[in-house]
C-alpha cells in the first residue's frame, strides 16, 4: 500500500474525544479523500461501534479504489462495557460483522487491536493465524498488530513466520514529548514491517484545549505539555500544527494518523502537514518537554 504521509484516524466518528455532529463527520471523510489523504483507520471498539457505522455511511459517497481501510479485531464494548476477545473465532466474527458496517467486501488491513490486553501467545498462535486465514481468502489484503508498548510489538514479530505481521500501528510514541518509536524503527524496517504512527497530539494533550479529564499521563507530562502549548501560542504557532509537522517529517515512518470530525479540522491538517515547521521553535518546544520526554503510561 502507497499511503499518504497524513491520513485519518476514524475514532473521532465514534465520539471517542467529545460529541460530534454525523453529517459534519461524513464530510470530514469525504473531504480528507478528496484532498489526497488515501488511508483510514478505525476500530469497533471506537464509539463501541459507531465509529465503524457513520464511516460506513461516508464510504458508501466515495469510490473504493480513492482509499485504504483498516479496521481491528480483539478490542470491543457494547452498552458502555469494555470487552476483549482475541480468539480466532472471534476475529473471524469480527471481520465479518466490521464488512456489513462499512458496508465492504473485502479490507486492505486488519490489526490485531491494542496487544497489551491480549495473552501475546494466544495473537501468536490463534489470533493472526486466523486473520492470515482471511487474508488467503481474499477477505482482507494485510494484517497488522496495534499497542502502545513498543516492545510487545517487538515480541510478536520476533515470533511468529516472517511477513506475517505487515504492519505495526504504534500510538503516542512519535510526537513532540515522546519519541521512543525511533528506537524500533530500525527493527520493524528490517523485518519489512511497515510503521503506521498514530495521535500526534498525544491523545489530545499536544493542543490549546489541553488533555481531556482522562487522559492517562501524569501530571508532570500534563503541565510541561501545558507549558509547551502556552509558549508556542505566545509565538501564534499553534503547538497542534508544531506537532502534526513533526510527526509526518520522519521519512521512516509510513504515515501519520490524525482524528478529526469537522471538515475545516482536517483541511488545515492538510495544510500544516505540507508547510516546513520552524527548527527554531521546535527545538524550544523540546527543551520545554525534556524533562518528560518517553515518560509514558498504561493504556486503559
Amino acid at each position: 500500500m502507497e499511503v499518504s504521509c497524513l491520513s485519518l484516524g476514524a475514532s473521532s466518528l465514534g465520539g471517542v474525544f467529545h460529541d460530534i455532529n454525523e453529517q459534519q463527520g461524513i464530510e470530514t471523510v469525504c473531504t480528507a479523500v478528496e484532498n489526497g489523504i488515501n488511508f483510514i483507520d478505525v476500530s469497533p471498539y471506537y464509539g463501541f461501534l459507531k465509529a465503524e457505522t457513520v464511516l460506513g455511511k461516508a464510504l458508501q459517497q466515495l469510490p473504493r479504489d480513492q482509499y485504504y481501510l483498516s479496521t481491528k479485531v480483539g478490542r470491543y464494548g457494547q452498552n458502555g462495557v469494555k470487552s476483549w476477545d482475541y480468539s480466532g473465532a472471534r476475529a473471524v466474527q469480527s471481520v465479518e460483522e466490521s464488512l456489513a458496517r462499512l458496508h465492504l467486501d473485502y479490507i486492505d488491513l486488519i490489526n490485531v487491536h491494542d496487544i497489551e490486553f491480549s495473552d501475546l501467545d494466544q495473537v501468536i498462535n490463534e489470533t493472526l493465524p486466523a486473520l492470515q486465514s482471511m487474508k488467503a481468502a481474499g477477505v482482507v489484503g494485510h494484517v497488522g498488530i496495534t499497542g502502545l508498548p513498543l516492545e510487545q510489538l517487538r515480541y510478536i514479530i520476533e515470533r511468529v513466520p516472517p511477513s506475517t505481521v505487515e504492519t505495526v500501528l504504534s500510538f503516542c510514541h512519535y510526537c513532540l514529548n515522546d519519541t521512543a518509536l525511533e528506537d524500533y524503527v530500525p527493527f520493524f524496517e528490517a523485518q519489512g514491517v511497515g510503521v503506521i504512527n498514530a495521535s500526534p497530539l498525544a491523545m489530545g494533550m499536544l493542543s490549546e484545549r489541553g488533555a481531556p479529564d482522562w487522559h492517562p499521563a501524569s501530571e508532570q507530562v500534563q503541565e510541561h505539555a501545558r507549558q509547551a502549548a502556552a509558549f508556542c501560542k505566545s509565538q501564534s504557532y499553534p503547538i497542534e500544527k508544531l506537532a502534526i509537522q513533526f510527526s509526518v517529517s520522519n521519512p521512516q515512518i509510513a504515515t501519520t494518523l490524525v482524528s478529526t470530525a469537522t471538515p475545516d479540522n482536517i483541511l488545515r491538517n492538510i495544510r500544516w502537514a505540507t508547510e516546513p515547521l520552524d527548527p527554531m521553535l521546535l527545538k524550544q518546544v523540546q527543551q520545554i518537554l525534556q524533562p518528560v520526554l518517553n515518560e509514558t503510561w498504561e493504556n486503559s
